[in-house]
């Protein structure tokens, strides 16, 4: 049976100033939603009798007005789910208020309306008067506490794990339209694409390679996934946070006093800061296939290393490291993906050396 799914509504892109430089605009969007670490986010839950709105009733052609507003066992599940996320470690702490005018998300359970959440600091702009979360189903049925840990994954910051362009997945489109279609979701085919078939940009994602595992992915059925092979009969995420969720939010929100760990990056083209001031690019042609050429950089002698990471050290994989490789030379390596790598550079001419860890997708 398909599950009932997270459904985001549209944003609007942020608008930046024209001009910009490639590598500012990069910075400015990745991570754009996610909130200044050590904020206290208030959450409040809705609870007047006005708190309320018209929905479509399924199936029907008619609407009617239902309430916002959720019993105590229900607020008692995202009280826990709150708890859950807590518990990290981060740096984001969160505070239940009862004045919706303190709080940053208020949250309604509105059934019939789906389950969702406004994506980190999009939560400001919603009216006082409107919710950043619902939770359109029962949260003390078996495995849904994984609704209330998914929306306040959404609510950190963190989009669908599945719309990662790092997951490789081959979706059998009409099957996907179909599914979800009918019963429980029954959505349109836009709602779908935006949710599920929708290819992310790698600034937006919650890491570098694709977590089959997190509490952000949705659970699938068998026949809506033709490749990865392995993932043909369905995805089945157990429903809690996984290792590298934690460590996404970590990495965005340490706790105080401890140093940010350095961003992984996907396996592309990656400025490598130099200890002189200097800055080269590596590059990996063709992206389709897992054999990748690097090449040298600057005026004269230079060396290119590429290092694979097992058991959480560096194994030499490619290149030279004696200080020989000619200008120009070429340095091929076979890469598996979803591992961890190294690239080493050193320039001489004075032009110090580098180092970047980097994720084959």
């Amino acid at each position: 049976m398909t599950a009932r799914y997270c459904s985001l509504a549209r944003q609007p892109a942020p608008a930046f100033a024209p001009g910009l430089a490639a590598e500012r605009l990069g910075a400015l969007m990745s991570g754009h939603r996610m909130w200044v670490n050590g904020t206290v986010l208030h959450y409040c839950f809705l609870d007047a009798e006005t708190d309320g709105s018209v929905i479509a009733v399924p199936g029907s052609g008619g609407t009617r007005w239902v309430s916002w507003v959720g019993d105590k066992t229900q607020q008692d599940v995202v009280r826990d789910a709150f708890g859950a996320w807590r518990d990290v470690g981060i740096g984001v702490s969160f505070v239940e208020v009862d004045d919706r005018s303190e709080a940053e998300l208020r949250i309604g359970f509105q059934q019939g309306d789906g389950s969702w959440s406004t994506v980190g600091r999009d939560a400001l702009r919603a009216g006082l008067n409107e919710r950043t979360m619902n939770f359109g189903w029962d949260l003390t049925a078996p495995g849904e506490r994984a609704t209330a840990l998914h929306e306040i994954g959404h609510a950190l910051g963190m989009q669908h794990e599945h719309q990662s362009p790092f997951a490789g997945i081959h979706w059998d489109d009409e099957a996907v339209y179909a599914d979800l279609a009918g019963p429980p979701n029954f959505w349109s085919r836009d709602r779908t694409f935006f949710n599920i078939l929708r290819k992310l940009d790698p600034a937006d994602v919650n890491g570098s390679v694709w977590d089959p595992q997190s509490v952000m992915e949705y659970p699938f059925s068998a026949g809506l996934i033709l490749e990865p092979e392995q993932f043909r009969g369905g995805v089945h995420p157990p429903g809690a946070l996984s290792p590298l969720d934690e460590e996404f939010v970590l990495r965005w929100y340490p706790p105080p006093g401890a140093p940010r760990p350095p961003a992984l990056v996907p396996f592309r083209s990656v400025p490598l800061s130099l200890a002189a001031g200097g800055q080269a690019d590596f590059t990996v042609e063709p992206p389709e296939t897992r054999e990748y050429s690097f090449g040298t950089f600057g005026d004269g002698d230079s060396v290119v290393v590429v290092f694979e990471e097992r058991d959480g050290e560096p194994r030499f994989l490619a290149g030279r490291d004696d200080g020989g490789t000619p200008h120009n030379a070429t340095i091929r390596a076979r890469l598996v993906k979803g591992r961890r790598y190294f690239v080493r550079v050193r320039l001489y001419c004075g032009w110090g050396a580098g180092e970047t860890a980097v994720m084959c997708w």
